[in-house]
Protein backbone atom coordinates (compact mmCIF):
# COMPACT_ATOMS: atom_id res chain seq x y z
CA UNK A 1 0.00 0.00 0.00
CA UNK A 2 1.63 3.35 -0.74
CA UNK A 3 1.04 6.45 1.22
CA UNK A 4 1.96 9.61 -0.05
CA UNK A 5 1.62 12.62 3.13
CA UNK A 6 2.06 16.50 2.08
CA UNK A 7 3.11 18.95 4.51
CA UNK A 8 4.29 22.83 4.62
CA UNK A 9 1.32 24.43 3.18
CA UNK A 10 -0.63 27.37 4.37
CA UNK A 11 -1.35 31.00 4.25
CA UNK A 12 1.72 33.66 2.64
CA UNK A 13 1.37 37.08 1.63
CA UNK A 14 2.01 37.96 -2.31
CA UNK A 15 5.76 37.39 -2.91
CA UNK A 16 6.75 34.97 -0.47
CA UNK A 17 7.90 31.41 -0.26
CA UNK A 18 6.60 28.24 0.84
CA UNK A 19 8.21 24.72 0.92
CA UNK A 20 5.81 21.80 0.12
CA UNK A 21 7.51 18.37 1.32
CA UNK A 22 5.51 14.61 0.04
CA UNK A 23 6.81 11.81 2.16
CA UNK A 24 6.17 8.26 0.32
CA UNK A 25 6.34 4.93 2.09
CA UNK A 26 4.76 1.73 1.19
CA UNK A 27 7.41 1.32 -2.33
CA UNK A 28 10.65 1.76 -3.42
CA UNK A 29 10.32 5.68 -3.69
CA UNK A 30 14.05 6.22 -6.11
CA UNK A 31 12.03 3.82 -8.53
CA UNK A 32 9.22 6.56 -9.52
CA UNK A 33 9.14 9.55 -11.15
CA UNK A 34 6.74 11.63 -8.78
CA UNK A 35 4.60 15.11 -9.74
CA UNK A 36 2.71 17.94 -7.73
CA UNK A 37 -0.52 19.53 -9.23
CA UNK A 38 -2.59 21.58 -7.73
CA UNK A 39 -6.60 22.04 -7.74
CA UNK A 40 -8.25 25.99 -7.07
CA UNK A 41 -12.02 26.12 -6.37
CA UNK A 42 -14.13 25.30 -9.12
CA UNK A 43 -11.39 24.62 -11.33
CA UNK A 44 -9.94 20.72 -12.45
CA UNK A 45 -6.81 19.48 -11.16
CA UNK A 46 -3.88 20.66 -13.08
CA UNK A 47 -0.19 19.55 -13.72
CA UNK A 48 2.54 21.92 -11.87
CA UNK A 49 6.07 19.85 -11.88
CA UNK A 50 7.08 16.45 -12.26
CA UNK A 51 10.67 15.17 -11.94
CA UNK A 52 12.32 11.84 -13.07
CA UNK A 53 12.99 8.75 -11.04
CA UNK A 54 16.65 9.86 -10.23
CA UNK A 55 15.85 13.82 -10.07
CA UNK A 56 17.89 14.11 -13.12
CA UNK A 57 15.34 15.94 -14.96
CA UNK A 58 12.43 18.41 -14.45
CA UNK A 59 9.40 19.56 -16.36
CA UNK A 60 6.92 22.69 -15.18
CA UNK A 61 4.07 24.32 -16.44
CA UNK A 62 4.53 27.39 -17.80
CA UNK A 63 3.14 29.59 -15.18
CA UNK A 64 5.82 28.26 -12.41
CA UNK A 65 8.50 27.90 -14.49
CA UNK A 66 11.19 30.39 -12.50
CA UNK A 67 9.35 30.83 -9.56
CA UNK A 68 8.96 26.88 -8.52
CA UNK A 69 11.74 24.64 -8.19
CA UNK A 70 10.84 20.29 -7.69
CA UNK A 71 13.29 18.13 -6.21
CA UNK A 72 13.72 14.82 -4.62
CA UNK A 73 15.49 12.95 -1.95
CA UNK A 74 15.95 9.47 -2.44
CA UNK A 75 17.18 8.95 0.87
CA UNK A 76 14.44 10.54 2.96
CA UNK A 77 11.82 9.37 0.32
CA UNK A 78 10.55 12.89 -0.26
CA UNK A 79 9.67 14.79 -2.99
CA UNK A 80 9.48 19.07 -2.53
CA UNK A 81 8.51 21.77 -4.02
CA UNK A 82 9.96 25.18 -3.78
CA UNK A 83 7.57 27.87 -4.47
CA UNK A 84 8.72 31.50 -5.00
CA UNK A 85 7.26 34.77 -5.83
CA UNK A 86 4.23 33.21 -4.92
CA UNK A 87 0.94 35.02 -6.23
CA UNK A 88 -2.78 34.80 -5.25
CA UNK A 89 -3.20 32.88 -8.60
CA UNK A 90 -1.44 30.12 -6.66
CA UNK A 91 -4.03 29.77 -4.49
CA UNK A 92 -5.26 26.27 -4.47
CA UNK A 93 -5.15 22.36 -3.17
CA UNK A 94 -1.51 21.24 -4.24
CA UNK A 95 -1.22 17.54 -3.90
CA UNK A 96 1.28 15.14 -4.78
CA UNK A 97 1.03 11.86 -7.19
CA UNK A 98 3.57 8.67 -7.67
CA UNK A 99 3.94 6.40 -10.23
CA UNK A 100 3.20 7.83 -13.77
CA UNK A 101 3.06 5.41 -16.40
CA UNK A 102 5.29 7.49 -18.26
CA UNK A 103 7.48 10.26 -17.67
CA UNK A 104 7.29 13.24 -18.45
CA UNK A 105 3.73 12.72 -17.44
CA UNK A 106 1.25 15.87 -17.21
CA UNK A 107 -1.84 14.81 -16.90
CA UNK A 108 -3.69 13.22 -13.73
CA UNK A 109 -5.10 9.72 -15.07
CA UNK A 110 -1.32 8.98 -16.12
CA UNK A 111 -0.67 8.82 -11.88
CA UNK A 112 -1.13 5.90 -9.76
CA UNK A 113 -1.00 7.25 -6.37
CA UNK A 114 -1.70 10.52 -4.44
CA UNK A 115 -1.65 12.34 -1.72
CA UNK A 116 -5.02 13.68 0.18
CA UNK A 117 -3.33 17.46 -0.60
CA UNK A 118 -2.75 20.65 1.19
CA UNK A 119 -3.95 23.87 0.77
CA UNK A 120 -1.90 26.94 -0.55
CA UNK A 121 -3.51 30.28 0.11
CA UNK A 122 -1.87 33.50 -1.27
CA UNK A 123 -3.05 36.80 -0.01
CA UNK A 124 -2.66 39.90 -2.15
Amino acid sequence: QVHLVESGGGLVQAGGSLRLSCAMSGRTFSNYPMGWFRQAPGKERGFVACISSNGGSTYYTDSVKGRFTISRDNVKNTVYLQMNNLKPDDTAVYYCAAAPTRYPATQTYEYDYWGQGIQVTVSS
